[in-house]
C-alpha cells in the first residue's frame, strides 16, 4: 500500500473552500529514507501551507514516503488564481515522483520511477512552447538515466508530452539543482548540461518534441549564469 498523506489543520476551524496558499515549506525532518542525494540523509515528512486566512494546513506523509527535496515550488498551474505546490516525493520502495499538492491534498503526480533511491531533479515550471498551458520539466535520474521529461498540466492533471536522453542538471551530493529556462527573444529554451558535463545545452519544446543544441562548454557554476542571461 502506498498510503495517503494526512491533512491536519492547525486552526480553530477548517478554512472555506477557495482559500489560497500564500507560502509553503517542509517540516518534520526525518532520516527514515537515507538516500543522501543532497549530501546528507535528512529529508522531510510534512508539507506545511500558510493560507491567506492566516491559517495553516499540514500534509503529513506516511512512514514509507518523504519529501526528498529542497523547498516546495509554488505556481498557479491551472491559471485560476490559486497556487499549487510542486514537490519531489520519494517512496521507500519505488523512488521519486513529481507531485502536485494544494492545501486539501494531492492534485496529481507522475508515476514513481520504480526503484528505491532513484530520484528526479525538476528545473522548470512554465509554458515552454507558447500553447498557453503550463509544462513541468525535470531530469529523470540525473546521475543514471539522465533523461529530460516534460509533462503538461491540463484539465486538472499531468500528461507526459516529450522526453530526451543525454542531459543532466545535478551531481550526487550537491545541495542545489541546476538548470533553468531562458527566452532570448525567440522563444523559451531549457538550459541543461550534457550527460558528461562537457557542454551547456539549450533544449526547445516544439510540436511536443524536444531538440537540443550545444551552446558552449560547461566550465563550472558560472556557465549557468552566462547561459541563462543570454
Amino acid at each position: 500500500m502506498l498510503g495517503r498523506a494526512v491533512i491536519a489543520m492547525l486552526a480553530l476551524a477548517l478554512p472555506a473552500q477557495g482559500q489560497d496558499i500564500t507560502a509553503a515549506r517542509y517540516t518534520d525532518p526525518t532520516t527514515r529514507y537515507a538516500h543522501g542525494v543532497f549530501g546528507d540523509i535528512v529529508e522531510w515528512g510534512t508539507l506545511e501551507f500558510t493560507l491567506n486566512t492566516g491559517q495553516t494546513a499540514r500534509l503529513v506523509l506516511p512512514q514509507n514516503r518523504v519529501f526528498e527535496d529542497l523547498a516546495p515550488r509554488l505556481y498557479d498551474l491551472d491559471q485560476d488564481g490559486d497556487l499549487e505546490a510542486v514537490v519531489i516525493e520519494s517512496h521507500a520502495n519505488y523512488g521519486a515522483r513529481l507531485a502536485i499538492y494544494d492545501w486539501t491534498g494531492l492534485v496529481d503526480a507522475t508515476p514513481y520511477i520504480g526503484h528505491r533511491n532513484r530520484w528526479l531533479a525538476p528545473f522548470a515550471i512554465t509554458d515552454l512552447d507558447g500553447d498557453g498551458l503550463v509544462e513541468l520539466a525535470y531530469i529523470d535520474r540525473p546521475h543514471l538515466a539522465k533523461t529530460l521529461r516534460v509533462w503538461r498540466f491540463a484539465n486538472g492533471g499531468l500528461s507526459q508530452v516529450a522526453s530526451l536522453t543525454g542531459l543532466t542538471n545535478h551531481r550526487f551530493g550537491q545541495d542545489f539543482i541546476s538548470g533553468g529556462v531562458r527566452d532570448c527573444g525567440d522563444g523559451v529554451e531549457m538550459i541543461l548540461a550534457s550527460a558528461n558535463w562537457s557542454q551547456v545545452m539549450a533544449v526547445r519544446l516544439q510540436d511536443d518534441s524536444l531538440k537540443a543544441n550545444a551552446i558552449g562548454p560547461f566550465n563550472g557554476p558560472a556557465s549557468w549564469g552566462a547561459a541563462l542571461s543570454c
